[in-house]
């Protein structure tokens, strides 16, 4: 079934618009949770609940894209699930580290102007990233939306594992200096 016949489901409060989307998104948000939690169960768990809030959002939201809506939601759900269970110990997993490797270069959000200005880093961010030629694009979007380990963007691409890791933190340093130029406190 086309994306936009899904959505009409969606809007028109068809229950199989949520069974539509599992057969043909299922994997794809299973993969984004998985990559996060790391543990089946919970990655499910999160996946199920896409399903659920695919289906409050909609209407009155209409993706242009279904996919990156959906694959979206499993991650923020699938982070924040994540950041529940690591509250109290900090993880080994591809998770943490990734997030840890932006904390310098993206401004918290936790302050109100953080908060208010947090369009505006998308914004920024965006601009940031359709300036980039396409591979660099792709293995900064693989490693900070996708969470993939360096060792697994360096077998998909061909490339040695220190020249993924160089190319990254050459991003990040090109992102720091963006944002700070455009007014962000990092």
């Amino acid at each position: 079934m086309e994306d936009h016949q899904i959505v009409a489901l969606y809007w028109a409060r068809e229950e199989l618009a949520i069974t539509e989307s599992a057969a043909k998104y299922g994997g794809y948000c299973l993969e984004i949770a998985l990559r996060i939690l790391a543990a089946r169960e919970d990655a499910e768990e999160c996946v199920n609940d896409t399903w659920l809030r695919a289906w409050d959002a909609m209407p009155p939201h209409r993706p242009e894209r279904l996919d990156t809506f959906l694959g979206k939601i499993a991650r923020n759900l699938s982070l924040d699930r994540w950041k529940r269970s690591n509250a109290q110990k900090r993880g080994q997993g591809q998770t943490a580290l990734a997030l840890a490797e932006l904390e310098g270069c993206v401004p918290s959000s936790s302050t109100v102007e953080g908060t208010l200005d947090a369009k505006a880093l998308t914004e920024c961010l965006d601009r940031f990233l359709a300036e980039l030629p396409r591979q660099k694009r792709v293995l900064f979007v693989q490693r900070y939306w996708y969470l993939c380990s360096v060792k697994d963007i360096a077998a998909r691409h061909s490339m040695g594992e220190s020249a993924v890791a160089s190319v990254l933190f050459r991003l990040r340093r090109q992102l720091r200096d963006r944002l700070e130029k455009e007014g962000f406190a990092i």
